[in-house]
Order: C-alpha cells, then sequence, then structure tokens
C-alpha cells in the first residue's frame, strides 16, 4: 500500500467514526441517551405514520372507483375543503401544507 492510500485510508476510517455526542448534538452521555431513545421512537412512529398514510392512500382509492363508477369526479373538493379545515383547525396553518400534501399523494391512482 502506498503511503497515499494509506493516508487516504486512514483519513476515512477518521471520518466515518462519528461520535455519539457528534451524531445527537448533544454535550453529556445523559443527553446523548435521551435523544437516542427519543429518535428511535420518532424512527417508529414515522414507520406507523407512513403505514398509516398507505392505508389512507388505499381507502381513498376505494372511494374514488365508486364515486367514479356511479358517474361522479375522481375528486370531491368539497370533501377536500373539509379534511383542509380539519388539519387546519387541529394543527395550525402547518397542518394546512399536511393536509394539501396527503390529499394530493391520494387523489390518484385509479
Amino acid at each position: 500500500m502506498t503511503a497515499t492510500t494509506a493516508s487516504a485510508t486512514s483519513s476515512a476510517t477518521v471520518t466515518s467514526a462519528v461520535t455519539a455526542a457528534e451524531k445527537t448534538g448533544a454535550r453529556t452521555p445523559e443527553a446523548v441517551d435521551v435523544i437516542e431513545n427519543a429518535r428511535e421512537r420518532i424512527d417508529a412512529l414515522d414507520d406507523r405514520i407512513i403505514g398509516l398514510v398507505q392505508e389512507r392512500m388505499a381507502v381513498s382509492a376505494v372511494i374514488q372507483e365508486a364515486r367514479i363508477t356511479s358517474g361522479g369526479r375522481r375528486v370531491n373538493l368539497s370533501r377536500e375543503m373539509e379534511v383542509l379545515g380539519h388539519y387546519r383547525d387541529a394543527l395550525g396553518k402547518p397542518g394546512t401544507a399536511l393536509a394539501m400534501t396527503l390529499l394530493e399523494l391520494c387523489r390518484g391512482r385509479v
């Protein structure tokens, strides 16, 4: 191995060895533990949220299919306004953006 290759390998090893404190931004071992545990919970919640969004998409597809089959339109704008209002009331202005994203995800693969 050449000196340059050894130096690059050593450099890569040092760079990839990020400490838990650096990864979490915490300054004490106790804070590292709290953050790591909370992040595990967030990751689990994110997995559940993704599953619920996928379930919502499937239910929405059933509704759209029934509406289209009966001669209606794919999208019911008054219902979408209800959904937007529900999210806005519960979560404020960012809730509206979240609802718009959900509606966009659910509008369409019928």
